[in-house]
């Protein structure tokens, strides 16, 4: 990161720009100042509007007052786009402090009291439409499972086989939802335990969201799969938020989104695990 890029941006007197770990989607720096820290996200060769999305989730996120990076700006230098955030520092705390932000992210819900969100998620590896809807399934399965599932298609990641057993699996998954009561709950989009921290105080702090409004249940299921999530969060969520009966059921339809998305972004070492959250959610018929 050049002095001539840096001295363009909304910071004045930055004397470091440091690289580190921002995820496997942007170029990422702290920068240093004599006063203060700042994180960059930087998207080459991409207009500034790339962040649209996460700067919008960010700020459903004030507005909810849940914890996460504040916006300082966004633009385009020289091609490049940039985000820039408060810099949070990072220390340990308590995941019951976690599960209880969570539950206070979920019942903050659609000011339209429809799913959906003004802006599409855009990546690099898939786009999905969030376009308002009256329906979770439609938002669910329509706009994202099925995308996913034409996108793993046309890569030579699934066959036909894959599809049809996939076809098999979406059935149950539209009889369980009809079944089931949803509210349009803001989400975070993406829980993994990467995008969670807890400051130097101990409190926890959401990061990196892919934000939407949607059944809570679907970020719960994406903490199942990679694991960073203890029994003392799911416990405290619980205790604030208590979830309906057959959750645990249904979390298995956010455990193969997740898959999906895994295997349709890395290939096929992600393939037989989305095979058997697809036999997992056969068994349920």
């Amino acid at each position: 990161m050049d002095d001539q890029w840096l001295s363009q941006l909304p910071i004045k007197g930055i004397t470091k720009a440091i690289p580190v770990g921002g995820g496997d989607v942007n170029q990422a720096f702290r920068l240093e100042t004599k006063d203060d820290n700042y994180f960059l996200l930087v998207q080459p060769n991409t207009k500034a509007d790339f962040y649209a999305g996460e700067i919008a989730g960010l700020k459903a996120f004030e507005k909810a007052d849940v914890l996460a990076p504040r916006v300082l700006g966004n633009g385009q230098i020289n091609g490049d786009a940039y985000l820039v955030l408060n810099y949070l520092e990072s220390g340990s705390g308590d995941q019951s402090d976690l599960g209880e932000l969570v539950a206070k992210l979920h019942q903050h819900y659609s000011p339209n009291g429809q799913f959906g969100f003004d802006l599409p998620y855009v990546s690099n590896d898939e786009s999905f439409d969030n376009s308002w809807t009256d329906s979770w399934s439609e938002l669910f399965v329509d706009h994202r499972l099925d995308r996913l599932r034409d996108a793993l298609m046309k890569k030579h990641l699934w066959n036909d086989h894959d599809a049809e057993k996939y076809q098999q699996a979406r059935e149950v998954i539209l009889d369980k939802l009809s079944k089931h009561e949803s509210e349009p709950s803001l989400l975070h989009g993406d829980l993994w335990g990467g995008n969670y921290m807890f400051l130097t105080d101990g409190r926890p702090a959401l990061i990196d969201p892919a934000s939407f409004y949607g059944d809570r249940e679907f970020d719960l299921g994406i903490t199942t799969v990679f694991g960073g999530f203890d029994a003392d969060f799911y416990a405290a969520y619980n205790a604030v938020y208590p979830l309906d009966p057959g959750a645990n059921e249904r979390l298995n339809f956010y455990r193969l989104y997740y898959l999906m998305v895994h295997t349709n972004k890395f290939g096929t070492m992600y393939k037989s695990s989305a095979d058997s959250a697809m036999t997992q959610i056969l068994e349920q018929k």
